[in-house]
């Protein structure tokens, strides 16, 4: 069996907000609660687990999502419409703006948590 990533969990001050949240972004849905989790599934099978987190501080973590140019366009669209700062580096660099990384485009965004997302429409070193 080869081996692929199943799931992750995603730390959240509120989990059904923040799962919420990052669907309607994405294009996705919010799947039934399991456990302590709120579900939101990738096209790929890959599950974000998020899961309420006691205290304040959450430590942001970083996830990136491959999607194709129409994707890119529709969720950057939904970034812009909900006011939502975006970058075209991870640190913050170019407000407003999208890379062209390897050929493709790509933007950084945060959650409501502090959890630093990314779209990319070609991975990383395909050198196209």
């Amino acid at each position: 069996m080869p081996i692929e990533l199943n799931h992750t969990i995603v730390a959240a001050r509120d989990k059904h907000a923040s799962a919420q949240w990052l669907a309607s972004i994405l294009g996705l849905r919010v799947g039934p609660p399991y456990g302590p989790f709120v579900p939101v599934t990738t096209s790929n099978g890959v599950d974000l687990d998020f899961l309420d987190v006691d205290g304040d501080e959450i430590v942001p973590q970083h996830y990136a999502f491959l999607v194709s140019e129409d994707e890119f366009d529709a969720i950057l669209g939904r970034i812009r419409q909900a006011g939502i700062s975006h970058w075209a580096g991870p640190g913050h660099q170019g407000p407003g703006e999208i890379n062209h990384n390897d050929g493709g485009r790509g933007t950084y965004f945060d959650d409501p948590n502090g959890h630093h997302m990314e779209i990319l429409t070609r991975p990383y070193g395909s050198g196209q």
